[in-house]
C-alpha cells in the first residue's frame, strides 16, 4: 500500500498530465490523495518538490558512502555514489520519464532540477576536496564534482529518452574513462609552469561530457 508521499506524488503526476502543471493547485493534489492541505505542506515545501526525488534523502545516502571511504578508497566510492543517484532514477521508471517531460516544458521547475544537481555537485566536491591534496586540489576537486555530475545527468537523459538500454554500464565506463586522469597530482604530459583553464557554461549540461572527454584527449 502507498504511503502518504507516494499517493501524494501519484495524484499530482496524474493532474499534471490531465490538466497541465501551472492549472494544478495543491488543493486539488491532496484531495486527489485524499488528505489535507496542511498534509501536504508538511511533506512538500511547495507544489514544485511533489515533482522531485527525496533529494534530502538521497543527499545523506551519497554522503554517508563517500564518508565511508578514504583516498586509497576514495575513486571507488566516487563511482558508487554516482550509481546509487541514477540506480534511485531508474527504480522510479515512469516517474522519472514523466518528470524529465515537465521539467523540459516548465521553467520553474527546470531551475528547481538545476539547483538539486548543484547540491549533489557541493557535496561532491567536499569530500573530493578533503581527499586531494597539492596547491591544485581545490580546482581538481571543483573540476571532478562537476564532471561526475554530468556523466550521471548525461547518461540519464540517454535513457530518459529511450536511448540507452544499460544506463549503470554506461555511467561506469564513462567514470572509469575520465576519474583517474582527474584524479592523479598532475595531468600526464605536463610541463612546469602549465596552466588548468577552467570554462564555466550555462549550456546543457548533456552537451559537456564529449567537450570533457575531448579536451582530455588533448
Amino acid at each position: 500500500m502507498a504511503n502518504t508521499r507516494d499517493r501524494l506524488v501519484e495524484a499530482a503526476f496524474e493532474l499534471f498530465a490531465q490538466q497541465g502543471f501551472d492549472r494544478t493547485t495543491v488543493e486539488e493534489i491532496a484531495a486527489r490523495a485524499g488528505v489535507g492541505r496542511t498534509t501536504f505542506f508538511r511533506l512538500f515545501p511547495a507544489k514544485e518538490a511533489v515533482i522531485f526525488p527525496d533529494h534530502d534523502a538521497l543527499l545523506a545516502a551519497v554522503d554517508a558512502r563517500l564518508a565511508a571511504a578514504d583516498r586509497t578508497t576514495a575513486t571507488v566510492a566516487v563511482a558508487e555514489a554516482a550509481r546509487l543517484v541514477l540506480r534511485h532514477y531508474l527504480e522510479e521508471g515512469e516517474v522519472a520519464r514523466e518528470r524529465y517531460e515537465l521539467t523540459r516544458t516548465v521553467s520553474a521547475l527546470r531551475d528547481a532540477e538545476i539547483a538539486g544537481q548543484r547540491r549533489y555537485q557541493r557535496l561532491f566536491r567536499e569530500h573530493l576536496r578533503g581527499w586531494l591534496d597539492g596547491p591544485g586540489a581545490p580546482l581538481r576537486a571543483e573540476v571532478l564534482a562537476n564532471a561526475v555530475v554530468t556523466a550521471h545527468n548525461h547518461v540519464l537523459r540517454d535513457w530518459l529518452r529511450g536511448e540507452s538500454s544499460e544506463p549503470e554500464a554506461a555511467l561506469s565506463a564513462a567514470l572509469a574513462d575520465f576519474v583517474p586522469r582527474l584524479w592523479s597530482d598532475a595531468p600526464r604530459g605536463a610541463t612546469p609552469g602549465g596552466q588548468i583553464v577552467v570554462l564555466r557554461s550555462d549550456r546543457d549540461v548533456e552537451e559537456l561530457l564529449p567537450r570533457l572527454r575531448r579536451l582530455l584527449a588533448e
